[in-house]
């Protein structure tokens, strides 16, 4: 596949690394937007193995890395899964000023949350795909709970995931405290996919059952029988990118159509006293 290095700012002035995976062909289908998971970068074997088959059913693929992670800018300690979401937004902008509007947003793990919570503000989102993401992002504090008490004591405090150590501030906490995903998800008014390994020791099933059973229809739920969390296996990340690529397909129009009828819609939270408040459920 063909691919651009690109850059972007959010709306906080830093800039963000973003690279746009193109299918062979003068004119893809529709664009996707691809969200990571907690502490990866847009550099995952899920995020490459999807994308390489999105683009081989003509489907490009906007992938980037959240503030302070990969080739972006800014301390991941500053970030919160609310900035995570509003960098999702300015992605989708940046990608319909420069390209055309997302119709297909796509969230692995914690980004499969980020995901469900931006599509509101993603007017050409058509679809919505997550895989392996919690019901809660709350969910993630599992990652942090032998150093939650620190956290919230000091307000900060160095954690080890997946091996590296990340700066924790209790903005973080707070945040995922107040954002609850239950309205967001049943007022998506957007075709859902939910893709879930049925073993998976991360991200339980449960999860999936909790956003499916919350979601309204269309919805559609595939178990990726044999993968783990990450989806590192070469095969299981690419069969997820082409049952994804297949299921997209019923609800994307043309791109060049879509930038002319749409806007994306950019308003969203409000910077109070140097922290960013929540979106509240609706």
């Amino acid at each position: 596949m063909k691919f651009k290095k690109l850059t972007f700012a959010n709306r906080e002035g830093e800039v963000l690394g973003g690279r746009l995976d193109l299918p062979l062909g003068d004119r893809p289908a529709a664009y996707a937007l691809f969200a990571h998971c907690f502490t990866c970068t847009k550099e995952s074997k899920a995020a490459a193995y999807i994308s390489r088959a999105l683009t081989a059913e003509n489907i490009a693929v906007f992938r980037f890395d959240f503030t302070g992670l990969g080739e972006s800018t800014g301390d991941f300690a500053d970030t919160t899964f609310s900035s995570n979401v509003e960098d999702l937004v300015a992605a989708a902008e940046f990608l319909h000023n420069e390209y055309a509007g997302p119709q297909i947003l796509i969230g692995h793990s914690l980004g499969g949350a980020a995901v469900l919570r931006a599509a509101a503000h993603i007017s050409p989102a058509r679809a919505v795909v997550t895989i392996g993401a919690p019901s809660d992002p709350g969910h993630v504090l599992r990652h942090i709970k032998d150093q939650q008490a620190e956290i919230e004591a000091r307000g900060i405090a160095e954690v080890n995931i997946a091996g590296r150590p990340f700066r924790i501030k209790k903005q973080f906490l707070d945040d995922l405290e107040q954002n609850r995903m239950k309205g967001a998800v049943k007022g998506l008014n957007r075709a859902l996919l939910v893709l879930h390994a049925p073993l998976d020791g991360t991200v339980g099933i449960e999860n999936a059952g909790a956003i499916f059973s919350e979601a309204r229809h269309p919805k559609s739920f595939i178990s990726l029988d044999g993968a783990d969390h990450l989806l590192s296996g070469q095969e299981d990340a690419r069969y997820a990118g082409s049952l994804i690529a297949a299921w997209a397909r019923k609800y994307i129009g043309h791109p060049e159509t879509e930038k002319k009828d749409v806007e994306v819609t950019a308003k969203f939270t409000l910077k109070i006293a140097g922290s960013v408040t929540p979106l509240k459920d609706t």
